[in-house]
């Protein structure tokens, strides 16, 4: 299995007001290949989505390694890490975090024209993934005019605007009802097997646990396997 993503010996460490210590994360090792979902799970508290950002080059560990499509993460500047993660990594978070101002259609083209695609690549491409998640008929609307459903589909499709390598999801399904959760899940799993990307989820929803590849609870800042059922 080609890997795209790695964790190794990842620690992390906050200094409280006092001085004591809080080690979030204690060790945390994981790899994830293409194609491969892997979810999360654990305890409001737990660390979850301190490791996503880790993960996704938004936190520095207080030591151990990040490994991106190949690439040591930890110890880059800035101004690469910003680099790649608009070209390594898709987001997509609880809210989605769209521009309320712009359609649907620009909200999908807005990451390729920050990295310097043309506008009749970038908006052909924000076609394409509209459709692939079932908006085709929705690409001039704003946020504002679309179901809840639809906004985090619309977030999907940015997410995977410049051919990311891996996907992060930090409870993507959290504030969904049942059916338009569902839709959702169908479509990232769909996703990862169709486009042969990794992703990493954060999740309660145990619907969405049960269709990872490999399912991890954090607990005492380390990752242990474990079985979800629906």
């Amino acid at each position: 299995m080609s890997l795209v993503l790695e964790a190794r010996d990842v620690h992390k460490r906050y200094i409280g007001g006092d001085g004591s210590a809080l080690d979030v994360l204690q060790g945390v090792d994981l790899a994830v290949g293409k194609g491969e979902m892997v979810a999360i799970v654990g305890e409001s508290g737990s660390g979850k989505s301190t490791l996503l950002h880790i993960l996704g080059a938004l936190d520095r560990p207080t030591s151990g390694q990040v490994v991106l499509a190949g690439r040591p993460v930890i110890g880059r500047p800035e101004s690469e890490l910003a680099e790649v993660r608009n070209r390594t990594i898709g987001f997509v978070f609880q809210f989605h975090h769209l521009l309320r101002e712009f359609t649907a259609l620009e909200n999908v083209s807005l990451p390729l024209r920050i990295s310097g695609v043309s506008l009749s690549a970038a908006t052909t491409r924000a076609r394409e993934l509209l459709s692939r998640v079932g908006l085709s008929g929705r690409l001039h609307h704003r946020p504002g005019q679309l179901s809840g459903g639809e906004q985090q589909r619309t977030a999907v499709a940015r997410a995977l605007a410049a051919t990311p390598a891996v996907l992060l999801a930090d409870e993507p399904s959290g504030n969904l009802d049942h059916a338009n959760g569902e839709r959702l899940h169908d479509l990232l799993t769909e996703v990862v097997c169709d486009l042969q990307v990794g992703m990493v989820v954060v999740t309660h929803n145990r619907s969405l646990a049960a269709r990872a590849n490999q399912v991890y609870k954090l607990e005492d800042g380390r990752l242990s396997v474990v079985d979800v059922q629906v």
